[in-house]
């Protein structure tokens, strides 16, 4: 069988990156409000745009708002892209 002939149904593995293109896209909506920056993308750091402890307790205080669940400022400088954080978000604190 081929991906084809499955037209339609959804797997765990598709759901699971559904979930996560998702809260990539929510990350990188929420980096580029809190940083200023309207070019920022899935793989833009942290760092690399201007990030510090102010702004890294705002992004996650706007993830607790709007995913409902509370992200260690701590994972945002160790996952410094949207990308990389959202892997972790999704795997260890949303719930699908």
């Amino acid at each position: 069988m081929t991906a084809t002939d499955h037209a339609g149904t959804n797997t765990a593995a598709d759901t699971a990156a559904d979930t996560n293109t998702g809260t990539v896209d929510l990350l990188v909506a929420v980096y580029r409000e809190t940083l200023g920056t309207a070019g920022l993308d899935r793989d833009s750091d942290f760092y690399e745009v201007g990030g510090d402890s102010l702004t890294a307790f705002q992004i996650t205080g706007r993830i607790q708002e709007v995913l409902g669940v509370e992200v260690p400022v701590s994972l945002v400088f160790a996952y410094p892209t949207p990308a990389d954080l959202a892997s972790v978000v999704d795997s260890d604190f949303v719930q699908v």
